[in-house]
């Protein structure tokens, strides 16, 4: 179940950081009201224009797109919003990939661009208690090593 107070995900490549950051002033009022996490500098960056404490993780080239999906994958993120740059190449593009791959597997609302985020944060779900359906692998996960390898 996703309670009330969201633990939101914020992430945005370089060239996208304007727009993140223009996106986070103008719904500033609800953000600020949720428990929100960021990579590296864009942690910073939202800190000081919010004026409350965010969960800073590492860069995203340095591990935090990897510690996001942690996070996803144990439960502590209900959202992810990531304003990526389809348009640049990223060196750590790979864990890009497996972020947004981690918040689908986990089934979480995931934003890459202002359009999304818009729909996203505006939603009567974003004020109330959700009843998220989270997929159950405990099949996948129990199996037994003789499937695995034959």
């Amino acid at each position: 179940m996703v309670e009330q107070k969201k633990r939101i995900a914020l992430v945005a490549h370089d060239n996208k950081k304007r727009d993140l950051s223009e996106w986070v002033e103008y719904n500033k009022g609800l953000l600020t009201r949720h428990e929100l996490y960021a990579t590296g500098t864009t942690g910073k960056l939202l800190e000081e224009q919010l004026g409350v404490a965010v969960h800073k993780l590492k860069s995203g080239p340095l591990g935090g797109d990897q510690q996001i999906g942690a996070k996803i994958s144990d439960h502590e993120i209900d959202l992810l919003i990531f304003f990526w740059d389809p348009l640049t190449q990223q060196p750590h593009d790979t864990d890009v990939k497996a972020l947004l791959r981690i918040a689908v597997v986990w089934n979480i609302p995931v934003a890459c661009n202002r359009a999304t985020a818009d729909f996203m944060i505006s939603s009567p779900l974003m004020t109330g208690v959700y009843q998220s359906l989270r997929p159950d692998y405990e099949a996948y996960t129990g199996r037994q090593l003789e499937d695995v390898i034959a």
